[in-house]
């Protein structure tokens, strides 16, 4: 690093160094080590596990305020209290103001301090005249009654707190609306009263403020972590956990990597979900790490999802895990029931059939609320030329561009150029440009013509940039006004809506249909948990799916089954294709702007892998983005200590920085 400085994680002391003159250490930044003996075992363990550098491993454990130096020292909150009896300054109004404020409402937030009117200045100004001072926050006190369990839910209950001594597995699978929080906190209780720590994961940032708000009904000491804090809280939060100032932390993926104090409970909430994966650089399982994590402490783990994942199944087939179920909803509300449209030659308006609009028009009519739920962006995923098929591509990607209506333009989903709408074909010259497809935008425009009566409320990345915007619209949802709600996943996971008494899924087909071998499971799992926000009060829902393919033997099970009868056939299926879970995989990538280069690498490595069955390489699924082509091989094994060994013969060459590759096990 020549002439720079550089922070550095001293990771071992009794070392001999290849190079003759070292530099000096001018500055030792923690007092106790940042990373505890436990968390650099687990960074040891990932590096081989996932073949990644262990420097890159330790960059992604710790917070990124902790890799840029930041002061490893919990601060006191952002809260103040009076410390004299009284304030006497007639001409400073606005200090005598604050300090009459401060000493009847207590001691206060600096934010909630700003919102009633006072300047972060006169607070400064009061500090130094000895009149205020920084103080802890206070001790919320819970509020919440538990409710009574059911008798699945206590019978659940009393199975993961008669094991908080040592490591046990469990995979919690409730039907949506079956109570599986109430599992988790009744579990919790006993280790937060013998005061242990408990981590608590959830896939989605949108999931954490109301998952935080239940928390903190019940418990005191909760703290939060995901990407929307600013480093200087992550780093605050982190310090607390490992101090044990935090008895229950609410985060996701990442906060995985937060050291504990007396970490006594593990809970994944929707185990299944494909955010847990991180999908660039060291791509980690947030839900095998916590596992693992688990294993190391000799503490119990909960994962809990309406659909459980495949390799959880496998594992409880295996007898690894432990499966709890919870089989009905709380409050004996019913489940949906499921209906198919067959849509081959139906008429439709930007998506709704006949057969639809009449059911939509029928749960209108009895004051329910519906939800359309299509899980793509955008106005038209296609823009065509009638005349002669030209089709509207990225120049710097092989994927079709998104037509949006608003604004009116032209969007790549994958490298996010963004493109002017042509008045004409770009190939012909004439005027018969068309939008070919089904987007949310589309699809709330087709309903707003169709139901001019009822407010649509269209909920997906491009109207919910913020969580402040999502909670609005969820508040005029709740008011429980008839009302339609289109939407992508987003509003799959997690929410309440009490008065949606019908679902209906637009198109269920292209999930059966993908290339990719995890799509039917995870479209499976989509719909699952869509249908879900049905009927989930007094009023029996409804599901409705239209589907090209209705003869699909893969839907057809779903429907008639459910996810357990899905979810065994599925196994079934890849047990018998060798594919994971039953066989471990792995997935070496490369991608550069020279598509010889990318397709030369994997080649080479091609040649240096023993043991291992070697599909390809061939081209990514999208191979272009951005300009960089992409190819792949993929690696098949009998047992995980074979795909390990043929991973650790690969000796990469000296590469152009252009050239990236990795490894995805």
């Amino acid at each position: 690093f020549g002439r720079s400085s550089t922070i550095g994680i001293c990771v071992a002391t009794n070392v001999t160094s290849a190079h003759e003159k070292l530099k000096e250490v001018t500055e030792l930044l923690d007092d106790v080590a940042i990373v505890p003996a436990e968390l650099m075992s687990l960074a040891q363990w990932m590096s081989s596990y996932y073949h990644h550098p262990l420097g890159e491993v330790l960059a992604t454990v710790l917070p990124a305020a902790a890799r840029k130096g930041a002061a490893c020292t919990i601060e006191l909150d952002d809260y103040w209290q009076v410390t004299a009896a009284a304030f006497d300054n007639p001409r400073a109004h606005a200090q005598q103001g604050l300090f009459d404020y401060l000493e009847e409402h207590g001691p206060c937030a600096g934010e909630a301090l700003v919102a009633a009117g006072h300047k972060r200045q006169t607070l400064r100004n009061l500090v130094k005249a000895g009149a205020a001072q920084q103080c802890a926050a206070p001790v919320s006190t819970p509020t919440e009654v538990p409710p009574q369990p059911t008798p699945a839910q206590a019978q659940a209950i009393d199975t993961i707190i008669g094991s908080l001594e040592g490591f046990h597995a469990y995979l919690l699978e409730g039907v949506t609306g079956s109570g599986k929080t109430e599992v988790y906190l009744r579990a919790i209780a006993p280790v937060v009263a013998g005061g242990g720590q408990v981590l608590v994961l959830v896939p989605e940032i949108a999931l954490t403020p109301q998952t935080l708000g239940r928390f903190q009904r019940r418990f005191s000491g909760v703290g939060m972590l995901h990407s929307n804090l600013t480093d200087h809280e992550r780093l605050q939060t982190w310090l607390k956990c490992a101090a044990g100032d935090l008895a229950i932390l609410i985060g996701t993926r990442s906060a995985v990597f937060t050291p504990f104090r007396q970490l006594g409970l593990i809970i994944v909430d929707e185990e299944h979900d494909a955010s847990y994966k991180q999908q660039e650089g060291l791509r980690y399982s947030a839900r095998d790490l916590a596992t693992k994590r688990a294993r190391d402490h000799d503490i119990p783990i909960v994962l809990g999802s309406a659909t459980p994942s495949l390799e959880s199944l496998y594992n409880v087939a295996r007898q690894r895990y432990t499966k709890l179920s919870l089989p009905f909803r709380a409050g004996n509300a019913d489940m949906p029931s499921y209906h198919l449209i067959d849509m081959r030659g139906q008429q439709h308006t930007d998506g709704i059939s006949t057969p639809l609009e009449r059911v939509i028009r029928k749960h209108l009519a009895a004051s329910g609320q519906v939800l359309v739920f299509l899980n793509r962006r955008g106005y038209a995923p296609s823009l065509l030329c009638a005349a002669c098929g030209w089709v509207a591509q990225c120049s710097d990607c092989d994927a079709r561009l998104t037509l949006h209506n608003t604004p009116r333009q032209l969007v790549c989903h994958h490298c996010s150029l963004r493109f002017e709408v042509p008045d004409a074909c770009e190939a012909c010259g004439l005027h018969s440009l068309m939008p070919v497809g089904l987007g949310t935008q589309r699809t709330e425009a087709g309903l707003t013509q169709l139901f001019p009566e009822v407010p649509v409320y269209r909920i997906d990345r491009d109207t919910t940039r913020s969580n402040r915007r999502l909670e609005e619209q969820f508040a005029k949802v709740n008011s429980g006004r008839p009302c339609i709600m289109v939407g992508t996943q987003m509003l799959a996971k997690g929410h309440h809506f009490p008065n949606v008494t019908l679902v209906a899924v637009l198109n269920a087909d292209a999930g059966f249909l993908s290339p990719d071998f995890r799509a039917p499971e995870r479209t499976a799992q989509l719909i699952v948990q869509v249908a879900g926000r049905a009927g989930r009060a007094e009023r029996p829902g409804e599901v409705w799916i239209q589907s090209y393919q209705p003869d699909n033997p893969t839907l057809r099970r779903l429907i008639e089954e459910g996810y357990p009868g899905f979810a065994e056939a599925e196994l079934a299926a890849r047990i018998s294709a060798a594919m994971p879970p039953a066989h471990p995989m792995a997935m070496l990538r490369a991608e550069s702007n020279d598509a010889q280069a990318a397709l030369g690498l994997l080649n080479q490595f091609k040649q240096q892998l023993r043991g291992v069955e070697l599909l390809g390489p061939v081209p990514a699924p999208l191979a272009r983005i951005a300009n960089r082509s992409r190819y792949q091989l993929m690696l098949l094994a009998q047992t995980r200590s074979q795909l390990h060994q043929a991973l650790n013969q690969l000796q990469p060459p000296k590469l152009p920085h252009t050239l990236r590759w990795s490894i995805d096990v």
